[in-house]
């Protein structure tokens, strides 16, 4: 740790270099000061790279460095290192490998014993979590949810009796169809934030349970425009809760059986009594 304000870049070490999620005026000094430095930068997108780099007149060379190139390239960005060539990494926007590239240069750089050095910066799932208004003593971030219906919803289905706050990230043209498949899963109830456009001029940060935000988005087709954060509310945990499994075997069950014997099975299955699963089924099915 050092109080300098100054920044010395060093020799053979690789710089994890986080950059705005919208907002230019939200990179660090300390940021520029390494982009300016390095020998090159390793970019996700090399011309998005470069109108950021441009704003601020730096004019360090650029490396394409994506999902589709980087465990082919990153041992020869490594071999650079450890010749003494200083290098960042940064991502088209936010923090390096938050579900973006990086995780196998980083990894590799670790075991070849090549230094490496990460920059606090933004974070769209940070950014969102300060300002949602949920318990954010302890969340998860789920990254970007499965493409397919089925999917999201074992997806949900995994994560229904845990009590964290849980992150996701999700695209305008899915937002709506994971929406659904999450309220299949965990119930209308559920409380949600959607932020969007996080330090934009649209920038959204609205709260609601799933039963209300589906309508409230459906009002207005600019409200699912944008880059999206998901927070999701963890399950809470009551004495009179029924165990997520027990409910989820009598859904399935009902579909082929009357709701009595299904009430019936699930309760012998996961030790609850049938006369809470029976009513359970009517409130809900």
């Amino acid at each position: 740790m050092t109080d300098e304000t100054s920044t010395v870049v060093d020799v053979s070490t690789l710089y994890i270099v986080p950059t705005p999620i919208g907002n230019l005026g939200d990179i660090t000094q300390r940021a520029l000061s390494v982009l300016a430095q390095v020998d090159l930068i390793a970019a996700e997108d090399t011309r998005h790279t470069g109108k950021l780099l441009s704003h601020f007149g730096i004019t360090t060379r650029t490396y394409a460095l994506h999902d589709h190139n980087e465990q082919q390239k990153a041992d020869s960005l490594i071999a650079r290192l450890q010749n003494g060539e200083k290098i960042a990494l940064v991502s088209d926007a936010g923090t390096p490998l938050i579900s973006d590239p990086g995780y196998h240069l980083v990894h590799r750089c670790r075991a070849a014993g090549v230094r490496v050095v990460p920059l606090p910066g933004p974070c769209a799932i940070i950014t969102a979590l300060s300002a949602s208004g949920l318990p954010s003593d302890r969340f998860s971030f789920e990254g970007f949810l499965p493409p397919k219906s089925k999917g999201r919803q074992d997806r949900f289905t995994e994560l229904a009796a845990d009590p964290r706050t849980m992150i996701f990230y999700e695209s305008p043209h899915r937002i709506m169809d994971a929406l659904d498949d999450m309220h299949a899963v965990l119930g209308s109830e559920r409380r949600v934030v959607l932020a969007r456009e996080l330090t934009k001029t649209y920038e959204t940060i609205h709260g609601a349970t799933l039963g209300e935000l589906i309508p409230w988005l459906k009002e207005d087709p600019n409200r699912v425009r944008g880059e999206m954060v998901l927070l999701v509310a963890g399950h809470r945990v009551e004495k009179s809760d029924l165990p997520v499994e027990a409910t989820r075997a009598v859904k399935l069950l009902s579909a082929e059986l009357p709701l009595k014997k299904a009430s019936a099975i699930a309760a012998e299955l996961y030790s609850v009594k049938k006369n809470a699963l029976y009513k359970w089924g009517l409130e809900h099915l």
